[in-house]
């Protein structure tokens, strides 16, 4: 499937499930990309809760959160794990941001970042306030990933 993203256009609207840790409660939702409109987001597509390298990631992003409210952005992990999977996660970590399960990786496709038979690549995408893909890393090999300044220098320049 081609991806049906690209740098410049519009993101397709998407709905995922997920949720996230607030004061010490795991809150699901559902997450659309349509409700953030007017605001910056950042994807975080990640291949799996509790890995070692997607851990010190979205532990990362978690630590430098105020980082991106500072910039009007919000941040979004996504990965192919059910929400209780990310619940446990973000428990296990403190994690701040919102978890959402591509359990299907139709989101993942839509980005042309999924994998058959692995899952999907590590990569960031950072959408603007009016929904146009700005900006885009995908991994080749997953082993590292965007920090949390680079991350925040990107959105600075949106």
């Amino acid at each position: 499937m081609t991806p049906s993203t690209a740098l410049g256009r519009p993101v397709p609207d998407f709905t995922l499930p997920g949720g996230r840790l607030t004061d010490g409660e795991f809150v699901r939702s559902e997450y659309a990309l349509s409700a953030q409109r007017g605001r910056p987001l950042v994807l975080a597509f990640y291949p799996g809760d509790n890995t070692p390298v997607c851990t010190k990631q979205l532990c990362s992003y978690s630590s430098g959160f105020e980082a991106f409210e500072k910039l009007g952005a919000d941040v979004w992990g996504i990965s192919p794990q059910d929400v209780d999977s990310h619940e446990a996660f973000a428990r296990t970590h403190g994690l701040r941001m919102p978890l959402l399960a591509d359990t299907d990786r139709a989101v993942a496709r839509m980005f042309g970042i999924a994998v058959p038979g692995l899952g999907l690549r590590r990569s960031v995408f950072l959408i603007d306030g009016d929904g146009t893909l700005n900006w885009k890393h995908v991994a080749l090999l997953g082993a590292t990933y965007q920090s949390l300044d680079k991350l925040t220098e990107r959105l600075a320049a949106l």
